[in-house]
């Protein structure tokens, strides 16, 4: 999600070509492949969005995350996939989730109009969010979140298409936001025991809250829908210059038989599309 640096605001960044991610004389060869279905996320990349699927697509990539509804057919007539949507453009999306019971008539009520929406349009995943503490127990927050989510889960049924709710750290980016640590998300998950109500494991956040990556992984892949990845410390590349070996943890997961998508989102210290491609080469296994 937004870390530090806005979606929208980056958005905003000029483009600069893609032929810059081969020498000269070259040819340009796909940089994802492999066992793990890679994708990235939107506001990661500057550019209009038909010019960034295009780029995309360059890369060898099959999917873009992160997109509204009004962005879904952009991604498709450019051969791509959304791998993951959004409900509704509405404000403080993170903050007002699952875990008051005040916000389950709206949560409820876009994610029942988008869900049908997002299978008539191929895209298999759409997000949510548990929302900030508040004061709330653990307790409290886990048997709100069930109760809201289990309401849901019908419908995502119906259609074949995965709510997957996001953890997050409070450590850093997202200051009392309740889904911070693994555990709190499969305690929701075991309650309301969908196929169709998944987490949505980001590795940046988990790994500022908790670490344990791959075990973690490994333990609770039943209940894990999605991936995002991103550098620690700062939301970077995930290269070398970072603490955790994404090139391992992608083999866990691809070693574990995960189906969904993989998807990269940080803010590439260099050429976005250079460090996207480096990412993808990292990650293929």
């Amino acid at each position: 999600m937004a870390d530090r640096l806005s979606r929208r605001r980056f958005l905003g960044a000029s483009a600069t070509s893609v032929a810059a991610l081969w020498p000269a004389g070259t040819a340009a060869k796909p940089a994802a492949a492999g066992r793990l279905r890679q994708s990235v996320c939107r506001w990661t990349l500057p550019g209009a969005l038909p010019e960034v699927c295009q780029r995309v697509r360059t890369l060898g990539l099959g999917a873009i995350d992160l997109l509204h509804s009004d962005e879904w057919e952009a991604a498709r007539a450019a051969g791509l996939t959304c791998s993951m949507g959004y409900a509704s453009r509405r404000e403080h999306f993170i903050e007002n989730g699952f875990n008051d019971p005040a916000n389950h008539a709206m949560l409820i009520e876009e994610l029942s109009a988008a869900i049908p929406l997002a299978a008539r349009a191929g895209v298999p995943n759409v997000i949510a969010m548990f929302g900030n503490r508040r004061g709330l127990s653990d307790a409290e927050g886990v048997a709100n979140c069930t109760a809201g989510l289990a309401r849901v889960a019908p419908v995502a049924e119906k259609h074949g298409v995965t709510v997957c709710v996001e953890l997050l750290n409070s450590k850093v980016d997202h200051p009392d936001y309740q889904g911070d640590h693994t555990a709190f998300g499969v305690a929701v998950m075991e309650k309301v025991g969908s196929p169709r109500i998944k987490l949505l494991y980001d590795i940046y956040h988990m790994q500022i809250m908790e670490g344990d990556v791959i075990r973690t992984v490994g333990q609770h892949r039943q209940w894990i829908g999605h991936f995002h990845t991103g550098g620690v410390p700062g939301r970077h590349d995930i290269d070398d210059t970072q603490e955790l070996n994404y090139h391992a943890i992608a083999e866990a997961i691809a070693d574990g038989g995960f189906g969904g998508y993989i998807a990269h989102e940080f803010t590439a210290k260099g050429e976005p599309y250079a460090g996207l491609a480096a990412a993808c080469r990292i990650c293929r296994v």
